[in-house]
């Protein structure tokens, strides 16, 4: 608790000072100046006191439930003040003491607290004690000075005279009083006035500042000069740098290599004046990482139309760009997927009376050499092109599954025996299963999840070869976004930065025998589960894919079926 949260408004500076003055006038006048007599003793004892725990209390009672205690001694302060004054006023001279100026320091002092109410109280209480000091001691002789001459003289006798000088004093206490208060009222109105003003300028800035820091976007603006003036987190965040590094620097000095299309935009607004709505390029951070930048320009005036700077707002357009590329691939597979249903209907239906016949052949005639060997290359063909068509039409008719509740774990040991007899595993293969959770549920098909992961194991099979090496099988605990991380992660050779792109292209594969349908499945699959899979890779150092997963969310999982239920009525009626 400080004092000017005990009485708001209230001039600390001030106050003190002349506190500390009245205390030392005092001590002198009582201890110097008279001698420290008996009977002003015990007042000054209890004055010295009060004003001591006054100062204890503001310094170290700060609870508000000290509030009463404090104005309490604040008061107990004055009145003992004013009884020490009229002590010494008594013994100085009564109604010709010098120190009666003393009861105007009071007074003043007393207005930084009570205002102008408080501060005639106060006026009040001293007018009484002098004018009573004063008449008690109007009889009693005054030694000569220069302040003991009576106002006698031919207008006036002694007791008028002394009347008066009485009603003087008490008329010029009040006058302080009256002007001290009421320039503390207007002081303490003034003061909150400005304190309110003070604090919504204060929260307009935190608020428009806070707003400008914490934009999704990148802010960078630079003044005529070409010089940066504000600098906010996301531009630090997307171009590698700090605002203490850019604040008041040119932007031709600090966006220089590979981030000078900025500072070349920024500049070229500036000096044409025109707003650039929308431009895209790459820039290179520090980290030698590439980030695509969508930009957005305009020109900051002043009140006379003269141009003040530039303004620039920019996005890190990786995420668009990904997201861009996924759609574009998933219109892609689903336009081959089409395709693909049409060829592989028309090829199946003579592929099987191809294969049928020829096997009737092989088993009705005897034939040797060459002859045996192209019957028995017909029908392997046959069959390793059946197996393609299948996969052809795997891929064409997954549509929107019935999504269901699946445990995760126990499906991947489960899909570990499976692959475990699969031709392409190798003994010398560890597969390592990891999770963070004893049971995780998402929303899925069993047998396609089954599918998916059998398909990536595999692939890393067949990756890692007869070299050796593991396969680590990750399920994450829940994002934030609601899906589950389930993680396949091989030590193979890896993958080709190039060829990272197309590894989920139909037909792309890499493989002498490899069909190319596989990991095309596999996204198929991920989308239609309203997931996604993701691929990462160094070379030399293995390649990993990750699937995103819905957690199972049985509420959501039943709208989403109603909806499917309502949606089917409609089509049929």
């Amino acid at each position: 608790m400080s004092l000017s949260q005990t009485y708001p408004g209230i001039n600390v500076g001030w106050f003190a000072p002349l506190r500390l003055m009245n205390f030392c006038l005092i001590f002198w006048a009582i201890v110097g100046w008279l001698g420290f007599p008996s009977y002003t003793q015990t007042s000054f004892y209890l004055y010295c006191f009060v004003t001591l725990a006054a100062l204890i209390s503001q310094v170290f009672l700060r609870r508000t439930d000290y509030r009463l205690l404090f104005r309490v001694l604040i008061a107990l302060t004055f009145v003992a003040e004013i009884v020490n004054e009229a002590g010494i006023v008594y013994s100085t001279g009564s109604l010709y003491s010098p120190f009666s100026i003393l009861f105007l320091l009071t007074i003043v002092s007393s207005a930084m607290v009570y205002r102008l109410v408080g501060t005639l109280l106060i006026a009040t209480c001293a007018s009484l004690t002098f004018a009573f000091v004063t008449g008690i001691n109007i009889n009693l002789p005054v030694q000569e000075n220069l302040f003991s001459q009576p106002l006698g003289g031919s207008f006036f006798n002694a007791d008028d005279a002394h009347f008066y000088s009485t009603f003087l004093h008490i008329l010029i206490f009040y006058l302080v009083a009256f002007i001290a208060g009421y320039l503390a009222e207007k002081l303490q109105s003034k003061g909150i006035e400005l304190d309110s003003a003070s604090a919504a300028l204060k929260k307009a800035r935190l608020e428009t500042g806070d707003i400008l820091w914490h934009l999704n976007c990148g802010l960078v603006t630079i003044d005529q000069d070409g010089e940066i003036v504000y600098f906010n987190r996301t531009a630090e965040s997307i171009l590698g740098l700090s605002e203490a590094e850019v604040s008041g620097k040119h932007c031709r000095g600090i966006f220089v290599n590979q981030l000078t299309p900025l500072s070349e935009n920024l500049m070229a607004v500036l000096n044409s004046q025109q707003r650039l709505s929308r431009s895209e390029f790459v820039i290179k951070r520090g980290d030698s990482t590439e980030v695509p930048i969508g930009l957005s320009t305009s020109t900051l005036y002043d009140e006379k139309f003269d141009t003040r700077g530039v303004i620039a707002i920019f996005q890190d357009l990786t995420e668009a760009k990904m997201f861009e590329q996924r759609i574009r691939q998933a219109d892609k597979m689903a336009a081959i997927g089409e395709l693909s249903a049409c060829i592989a209907h028309e090829i199946r239906n003579p592929l099987a009376s191809i294969s049928g016949s020829v096997e009737v052949l092989k088993n009705s005639l005897y034939l040797e050499g060459d002859n045996d060997k192209l019957l028995s290359l017909i029908i392997k063909e046959s069959t390793r092109l059946n197996k393609i068509l299948s996969d052809f039409l795997l891929y064409a008719c997954i549509n929107r599954l019935e999504l269901r509740k699946v445990e995760i774990l126990g499906l991947i040991s489960e899909v570990i025996e499976v692959a475990r007899r699969h031709p392409s595993y190798r003994n010398n293969i560890r597969i390592r299963p990891i999770s963070h959770e004893n049971v995780v549920y998402i929303s899925g098909d069993e047998d396609y999840l089954k599918q998916m992961l059998i398909n990536l194991l595999v692939n890393a099979f067949e990756a890692i070869g007869d070299s050796g090496g593991s396969v680590q099988i990750e399920t994450d605990a829940e994002l934030d976004n609601g899906e589950i991380k389930l993680s396949v992660r091989d030590t193979g050779p890896g993958i080709p930065f190039e060829q990272l792109g197309k590894v989920f292209m139909p037909f792309h594969s890499t493989k002498k025998s490899g069909s190319g349908l596989g990991l095309s499945i596999v996204s198929r699959l991920a989308d239609a589960m309203e997931g996604r899979v993701e691929a990462s890779s160094e070379l030399g150092l293995g390649t990993e894919f990750c699937l995103y997963l819905k957690k199972y969310d049985k509420a959501n999982l039943n709208a989403e079926m109603d909806n499917q239920g309502h949606e089917s009525i409609t089509q049929l009626s």
